[in-house]
């Protein structure tokens, strides 16, 4: 049986700036698309290039429900929880590499 890992993420253009809740099977791969302008699109045009904030799952569908979940959220909300776990709002791909 393969085991994938799914990613939930938010990326931002600076402290308390522009947010982007993704979903992604390639954590590195997808914030590297995000930091070189590689696709159209939100990230690009709002210039959100920091990884501020990532967990992990083995499950598709729980990956899917979260980032539901955070989009849904207030944006006090998500800036708490990047607060919480990211308190000076490091760029956390340099982590991953």
């Amino acid at each position: 049986m393969n085991h994938h890992t799914y990613y939930v993420y938010i990326m931002a253009s600076k402290r308390n700036g522009t947010l982007y809740i993704g979903v992604t099977n390639d954590l590195i791969r997808r914030v590297y698309e995000h930091k070189n302008n590689l696709v159209e699109g939100f990230t690009n045009r709002y210039r959100v290039h920091t990884l501020v904030y990532w967990e992990q799952t083995e499950n598709i569908e729980a990956a899917i429900q979260r980032e539901k979940q955070l989009k849904k959220w207030k944006r006090q909300r998500k800036l708490a929880l990047i607060e919480e776990y990211n308190a000076d709002w490091d760029d956390l791909y340099e982590q991953l590499l």
